[in-house]
Parts: C-alpha cells; structure tokens; sequence
C-alpha cells in the first residue's frame, strides 16, 4: 500500500486510507441515462448553459465529497446514451447528490434515468478481509 510523506497509508489517488475499518467505504454509482428529445433539440451551447446553470449550481449548493465522469455511450447502446459514474465519499453523500438532482430538469426531462447501479468497491474483499484480487492491473 503506496504512503504518503509522513508514512501514513494513501490510495492511488493520494486520499488517506483508513486502516481501522472504521470509515465507511465510498460508494459508487453508475447513473445510466437516456437522452430526451428536449435534450437533443437544444443547440449544444444551449447545453452546455443548461448544464452550468440549471445542474451544476443545484450539485455544488448541496453536496461534498462527491466526483463525476461522465462517458458517452450512444455509439454502443441504444437503450442509454451515457453513463454518468460518481464517486461519493458515503452514502449520505450520493443521497444528497441524488436529490439535488431530482430538483434540476436533468432528472427526466433533459435526460431518462434508464437505472442505478451502486455498489463499493471490493466490498467482497472487505467482507471476507481478503486482497481484492479482482482489482487487476496490466
């Protein structure tokens, strides 16, 4: 496990690891969305104001701890067209994202929540303590 300057444990990305089992794991989500046609009638800078205005300011006024990606799938998939993946540091978090969200015209009207798949990762790993041996890295 990498540490950082002090020696005390990070993850990969520099974050501390908590080594009691104390903390609760981060809790992932991958928001598969579908866009509407009101979505798609925009201009794409029309979307972008949109999204800075409409979206951005509702998940920064309530939520922390959290983080997105966001990847466009439509070349592959006819039932989504993106898969929005975020990252929170609870559960309380990703409840709060959630329902900042569902307050702004991202929630079924720009786009159809099609599903939500959440989970924590490794926590297979964390249930048997046991290595992740199905986090692999070539």
């Amino acid at each position: 496990m990498p540490v950082d300057t002090t020696g005390d444990p990070v993850d990969t990305t520099g974050d501390p690891v908590d080594t009691t089992g104390d903390a609760e794991p981060p809790v992932t989500a991958f928001m598969l969305v579908k866009t509407t046609p009101e979505w798609l009638a925009l201009t794409v800078q029309e979307r972008v104001d949109a999204f800075t205005t409409q979206v951005l300011p509702a998940i920064e006024a309530r939520t922390t701890g959290v983080r997105s990606r966001f990847y466009d799938t439509e070349f592959y998939s006819a039932r989504v067209t993106d898969v929005w993946v975020w990252e929170a540091k609870d559960h309380h978090a990703y409840q709060l994202l959630v329902d900042a969200l569902r307050e702004t015209p991202f929630w079924d009207r720009y786009f159809e929540i099609v599903d939500l798949l959440v989970g924590t990762e490794n926590g297979y790993a964390r249930a048997y303590g046991l290595e992740p041996v199905a986090t692999i890295t070539t």
